[in-house]
């Protein structure tokens, strides 16, 4: 298995926004994440960490204006806390190894697809295009990953 670790170099890369987001708790604004419509076939993985997270044929158009997922890809790489930020109780996602904040889980997802939506922001995310996933190592997620 792959060293996924919180790496500085890839923090170092980050854009002002995805550090924002991923390291200071940030959610982007509704409607402006560059992934919220994409529907090429691939994976999502943690932007610092490179973790596999999302797979694209578990994407799905919530309506709610960010990324959202019924399911992780690999649940040992997602890990769940509590939130009670802002007023509210809810349900914190980050990368269990890259500790990037992610977005929040919700149990208001398709019921025929486990009832979940996992609301993710685009800038914690990096998109691997089916493609491309031999290449850059995630050749063992393509059976999970339909064509669109």
């Amino acid at each position: 298995m792959p060293n996924y670790r919180k790496d500085p170099e890839a923090i170092a890369r980050l854009t002002p926004e995805q550090y924002r987001v991923t390291q200071e708790n940030g959610t982007e604004r509704p409607g402006t994440g560059p992934l919220l419509n994409n529907k090429a076939p691939g994976i999502y993985v943690d932007i610092v960490s490179g973790e596999p997270l999302f797979a694209s044929s578990d994407k799905y158009e919530s309506g709610c204006g960010w990324p959202s997922f019924t399911k992780p890809i690999e649940p040992a790489h997602v890990a769940e806390l509590r939130d009670d930020s802002l007023g509210m109780s809810r349900v914190e996602v980050r990368s269990a190894q890259g500790d990037s904040h992610l977005g929040h889980v919700f149990p208001d997802g398709p019921r025929d697809r486990g009832g979940l939506r996992y609301c993710i922001n685009s800038a914690s995310l990096r998109f691997i295009h089916r493609d491309d996933m031999q290449a850059e190592g995630y050749g063992d997620y393509l059976d999970q990953v339909e064509d669109i």
